[in-house]
C-alpha cells in the first residue's frame, strides 16, 4: 500500500519556503522572502489546519501578493532611507585635508593627506605660494594627481566642482 502523498505536502511547503530564501540571500530584493512568508503562512498554514490543496495554493498566493505590495514597500523605504551616498575611493579624496612634503619642481610637488596617503599634486589656479609643510585643501583630482589648494583659502571659499568627476551620483543609482 502506498501513502497518500497528501500526508507529506507541509514537507512541499517547507522546502518551497527554504528555496525562496535561499534565493531571497542571492538577490536582496524582498521579493522572495515575501514569497516565503506566504508559502509558510498561507500554504503551510492552511494544510495544518487540514485544508484541501487548491485551498493551500490560493491563501500562499494571497498572502504573497499581500505582503508583496504592502510590507516589501515599506521594508525598501525604510532600508533606502538609511543608506546614505557615502563618497568613496577618488571621490572621499576631494575636500580632504593634507601637508605639502616636497617643494614645487616646475608645476608638481608632494603631499600627505590626511589619510595617510602620499599623493603627487599640482596647484590650484588660486593657489599662488605654498611652501613645504603648510597645510592644503584638496580641490579636484586629476588623473593620478590632485589639485590643492592653501587650507585658508579654501575655507573661505566653497570647492567647486570637478568637471572630470561629477560630484552627483544619484544617476548611478
Amino acid at each position: 500500500m502506498l501513502p497518500d502523498l497528501t500526508q507529506y505536502i507541509w514537507i512541499a511547503w517547507l522546502v518551497l519556503a527554504l528555496v525562496f530564501v535561499i534565493i531571497e540571500l542571492l538577490t536582496l530584493e524582498f521579493t522572495f522572502l515575501m514569497l516565503a512568508a506566504g508559502s509558510l503562512i498561507g500554504g503551510l498554514g492552511v494544510t495544518l489546519l487540514g485544508g484541501p490543496w487548491w485551498l493551500q495554493i490560493v491563501a500562499a498566493a494571497a498572502v504573497s501578493a499581500l505582503l508583496l505590495f504592502t510590507i516589501r514597500p515599506l521594508l525598501l523605504r525604510t532600508l533606502h532611507r538609511s543608506s546614505a551616498l557615502q563618497p568613496t575611493n577618488v571621490d572621499a579624496i576631494r575636500g580632504l585635508g593634507g601637508r605639502l612634503t616636497a617643494p614645487f619642481a616646475g608645476d608638481i610637488a608632494e603631499a600627505r593627506l590626511d589619510n595617510g596617503e602620499l599623493w603627487s599634486v599640482i596647484r590650484s589656479p588660486a593657489a599662488d605660494t605654498l611652501a613645504v609643510g603648510d597645510r592644503v585643501v584638496v580641490t579636484a583630482v586629476r588623473g593620478a594627481r590632485v589639485e590643492i589648494a592653501p587650507e585658508s583659502s579654501s575655507a573661505a571659499a566653497p570647492v567647486a566642482a570637478d568637471p572630470i568627476l561629477p560630484t552627483d551620483r544619484s544617476a548611478d543609482r
